[in-house]
C-alpha cells in the first residue's frame, strides 16, 4: 500500500517520488515478456522509433529501438497489455493524489536499452508535450533492476521550478539524442536506482535523463506513459488523450514557438 500523502510531498518538493513495488513481479514479467516477442525479430515497422535506420548495425538500439504509442496497436502482442497498464487504475490513483486534478493519458512507450546503448542526456519532457497550462507527468515503470550500472536514471531534484528551456546540443557519443539541458546552478544531478516493480514518477518539467548501459549483459527495459491534466488548455499536436475509462478526450493543439522560439517537431521525449 503506498502512502501518497507522503508521496504528494515529496512529488512537490523535489519533483519526483519513487513508488516501490508499485507492481507485482508476474505484472512486470507480462509487459517484459510481450515486448520481448514482439522485438525478437528487431524493429517493427509502425511502431519502432524509425530512427534506428540511421544507426550502424553494431549500435546495440539499431535491434532493440524504442517503441512508440505501443498502445495504439491493438493488432500486435504489445497493444492490448500496454492499455492495459497506461490505464492501470493505481496510476490513475496516484496521479490524481500528486497532479490534485483529473489526468488522462497522452502517450506509452517501451524501451529496451540492451547492454552497450548510449544513454539519454538530461532534457524536459514538457519541451515535448507543451503543456499548458502546467506541464505533463510521467510513469516510469522499471523492468529491470535499474542502476547507474546498466543504464538507470538520473534526476535534478528541484529543477521541475525552472521554466523549460532550449536545449543544447547533446555529445552523440554518450547520448542517443541530441538534446541536452544543463544542471541549473546550486543543483545536482543524482541517480535514482530503481527494482523491477517500482515506477518513478516525475513532473514534466524535472531535468532528468539516463547512464549508459556500460553492464555487458544486462536490459535496462522501461514501460514508460505520459499523463496530462484533463483540464489542459494545450497540448502538442502529435499527442492523443484517452480518460482512464478509455474515452477520447480532445484538447486543442499547443500554439505559439515553444521554449526554442520554433514550432517543435514530432519527437517524443526519451529516457
Amino acid at each position: 500500500m503506498q502512502n501518497w500523502e507522503i508521496m504528494t510531498k515529496a512529488f512537490a518538493a523535489n519533483g519526483f517520488a519513487v513508488a516501490r513495488g508499485f507492481f507485482q513481479p508476474e505484472e512486470v514479467a507480462e509487459i517484459r515478456e510481450a515486448f520481448m516477442e514482439q522485438a525478437k525479430d528487431g524493429p517493427v515497422p509502425h511502431l519502432s522509433d524509425g530512427h534506428f535506420q540511421t544507426l550502424e548495425k553494431s549500435d546495440p538500439l539499431a535491434f532493440y529501438p524504442r517503441m512508440m504509442h505501443p498502445h495504439n496497436h491493438s493488432n500486435k502482442i504489445v497493444g492490448p497489455i500496454s492499455m492495459k497498464y497506461m490505464l492501470d487504475r493505481r496510476i490513475k490513483e496516484a496521479l490524481t493524489a500528486i497532479m490534485g486534478e483529473e489526468p488522462v493519458a497522452a502517450q506509452s512507450m517501451f524501451y529496451f536499452k540492451p547492454a552497450g546503448a548510449r544513454g539519454q542526456e538530461l532534457h524536459q519532457d514538457n519541451f515535448y508535450l507543451r503543456v499548458s497550462p502546467g506541464t505533463c507527468y510521467a510513469m516510469w515503470l522499471a523492468i529491470d533492476d535499474a542502476d547507474e550500472g546498466n543504464g538507470g536514471m538520473k534526476v535534478v531534484p528541484g529543477s521541475h521550478t525552472i521554466d523549460i528551456v532550449c536545449p543544447e546540443k547533446a555529445d552523440m557519443s554518450i547520448s542517443f539524442t541530441d538534446a541536452y539541458v544543463p544542471v541549473p546552478k546550486d543543483m545536482e544531478a543524482v541517480p535514482v536506482d530503481l527494482k523491477a516493480g517500482d515506477v518513478l514518477f516525475f513532473n514534466g518539467s524535472l531535468i532528468h535523463g539516463s547512464y549508459p548501459n556500460t553492464s555487458k549483459d544486462r536490459f535496462r527495459r522501461a514501460f514508460i506513459c505520459h499523463y496530462v491534466p484533463r483540464a489542459s488548455a494545450e497540448l502538442s499536436q502529435y499527442y492523443a488523450t484517452l480518460t482512464f475509462d478509455g474515452e477520447t478526450v480532445s484538447i486543442p493543439p499547443a500554439t505559439g514557438g515553444g521554449a526554442c522560439g520554433a514550432p517543435v517537431e514530432e519527437v517524443s521525449a526519451p529516457h
